[in-house]
């Protein structure tokens, strides 16, 4: 039998913040990682021009991304032991965070072909 997806029963705006926090992980312009913890502490996050915002080669909505300023959010994550907020300043993502599959990613990050903004 497959993995249950969402076992965690994340609502979608805590699926779609945690989604983006960890893609923000991966980028060492946003994020430090804590190689004795396997935790990621994320210290910047995105600057949104008008309904988007860019991480790494991404373009994502910025209506995807009312969870990064949202304390209730970073709280939920936090109970359910993905991530350590550090409210309003940082989050950390636990190692069970950084591997959680809230299956977002491919509804929310968008490729664009041509050259950016």
């Amino acid at each position: 039998m497959p993995p249950k997806a969402n076992p965690l029963n994340l609502n979608p705006l805590q699926r779609k913040t945690l989604t983006l926090l960890q893609a923000l992980a991966d980028d060492p312009d946003c994020a430090q990682k804590d190689a004795a913890t396997g935790e990621v502490r994320i210290v910047r996050f995105p600057v949104i021009h008008g309904n988007h915002f860019h991480v790494g080669a991404s373009v994502v909505m910025s209506a995807d991304a009312t969870g990064l300023t949202n304390e209730a959010v970073w709280i939920a994550l936090e109970r359910k032991g993905l991530a350590r907020s550090e409210f309003p300043h940082a989050i950390k993502l636990t190692p069970a965070g950084l591997d959680y599959d809230a299956g977002m990613k491919d509804a929310m990050f968008q490729h664009p072909s041509h050259g950016g903004h």
